[in-house]
């Protein structure tokens, strides 16, 4: 058995390196389990966030909206560009590189804070004890202070349509394809799905998502996803709701193609596409977690049960990220690693969940935090509604990035603000603003009243602000 710490994590992603992290500027003795390994054959940091996740998605993202800009939109700035080439290849390189960069830099953090790296897989086997399966099948057992539980999550396999790796794939693996697929099918229209069928329809191919709910992005404001929706159909993606997948057959030879059995409302369909990406959500690692004497209390869908502080049933035991409760966001998993860190040295750490941002990197792009029109609605809370379009305001005119508003809902008696949804250019960054007001109770006086810099996108902010108490200055109220 190894010395003892003061506090093991079990998971490098951004709960647990940033947890780790906070823990060492504690002064704690810290170390981090985890057993990914990137594409390359080598141990990586970062977890499925900054490896086959967040990162590697925007970084893909990124690179289609630029081809897109000079085949589709470069004309109506006057600017002609002629023999535009598209090499696919290059741009997975590049979103390598962008990863690579990435979970370096927490290598150089680790080491920085003096964080000690065990690669290999992490198991709880009693409260104080980590058992870590190395590569070669070897064990190690390792004790600590307190230990915390962050192995984050991976995507949701379907019986209907099983993954070869080739034809049906995952997300991960679609971020590797190295050609474009003339026809795409993607099972699943949720921020995954969406955002892995925009890159490739940027790239040309002809997209259709299957959505099993009837309604598009169910937790979204309805006004938003209409104007959302509207703008995916110019785009030229082909998203069909209520359609549950039955079955997928692969053709044989090298060009074959993917036929997907589903139904709909009108009975059943056949959707004939050259890859299908398999987006249908995401599940929490706690398979082989903990030993089986150890009586750590999940849930029937493999969640830990939690309280406020992320402490589990279990003394000195917490778990943090995807595995809990909560919206699988990295920046949720962040703060509650700091939250807990925070918690084992005395502190009084905290984490809001009444403020957590959410993003979909469409074009345009969704943000949204606090409660929906809907929400407000069926709790019977009082509210006034603010809304401001991007079509207004001179900075999105200038930028050709017309498409969409910032909707703005305040308490009617208080004003204190309740909820903001924006859909629109740059709508993850925006965003901030109306979390930072949320976080201190502040009010849609308190962002009218705030001054923008004219002409930018965040003034949109400001007259929905101003909307709310029907004094928009930029639009007729």
């Amino acid at each position: 058995m190894s010395n003892g710490y003061d506090v093991i994590f079990i998971g490098a992603g951004p709960a647990g390196y940033v947890g780790a992290i906070r823990s060492a500027q504690l002064g704690m003795q810290v170390a981090v389990v985890d057993n990914f390994v990137f594409k390359d054959g080598k141990p990586a940091l970062g977890g499925t966030c900054l490896n086959v996740g967040c990162i590697p998605s925007k970084a893909l993202l990124d690179s289609s909206e630029q081809y897109h800009k000079v085949t589709e939109h470069l004309s109506a700035h006057g600017i002609t560009a002629r023999g535009v080439e598209l090499n696919v290849e290059q741009m997975i390189a590049r979103k390598d590189k962008v990863v690579k960069d990435l979970t370096g830099g927490i290598r150089q953090l680790f080491k920085a804070n003096k964080i000690e790296w065990i690669h290999g897989h992490g198991k709880l086997v009693d409260n104080r004890e980590v058992e870590v399966t190395n590569a070669d099948g070897t064990t190690e057992r390792y004790t600590a202070g307190s230990v915390v539980l962050a192995p984050g999550s991976r995507s949701i396999e379907i019986g209907s349509a099983p993954l070869d790796g080739d034809k049906i794939i995952n997300s991960d693996q679609a971020l590797d394809l190295t050609a474009v697929p003339p026809r795409l099918g993607v099972i699943g229209a949720g921020v995954i799905g969406l955002e892995m069928g925009s890159v490739w329809s940027r790239l040309g191919s002809e997209v259709v998502l299957l959505e099993a709910q009837d309604e598009l992005l169910g937790p979204v404001d309805r006004q938003v996803v209409r104007t959302a929706q509207k703008s995916f159909k110019d785009q030229g993606l082909d998203i069909r709701l209520g359609c549950r997948v039955t079955g997928t057959e692969i053709g044989s030879g090298a060009e074959a193609a993917v036929t997907v059995n589903y139904e709909d409302k009108k009975g059943e369909q056949q959707l004939t596409v050259d890859k299908l990406i398999v987006a249908v959500g995401r599940r929490p690692n706690t398979d082989n977690l903990v030993s089986g004497d150890v009586d750590l209390l999940l849930d029937e869908r493999g969640f830990i049960n939690v309280d406020e502080h992320c402490r589990t049933n279990l003394p000195d035991v917490y778990a943090i990220g995807d595995v809990v409760r909560g919206p699988m966001l990295a920046h949720k998993g962040q703060e509650e690693g700091v939250m807990v860190a925070e918690r084992i040295a005395g502190k009084a750490g905290h984490v809001n969940y009444e403020t957590i941002p959410w993003v979909i990197y469409t074009d345009p792009e969704i943000a949204w935090v606090g409660r929906t029109e809907a929400q407000l609605k069926a709790a019977g809370v009082p509210f006034n509604i603010g809304t401001f379009p991007f079509a207004a305001t001179g900075r999105a005119r200038a930028m050709d990035h017309s498409t969409g508003m910032v909707k703005l809902l305040a308490h009617a008696e208080s004003d204190r603000l309740l909820g903001a949804h924006i859909i629109g250019p740059q709508a993850s960054e925006l965003i901030a603003e109306a979390v930072v007001t949320m976080e201190f109770a502040g009010s849609a006086e308190d962002l009218a009243r705030t001054m923008h810099a004219h002409p930018t996108l965040s003034e949109a902010v400001r007259e929905a602000a101003l909307a709310v108490g029907k004094r928009a200055l930029h639009k007729a109220n």
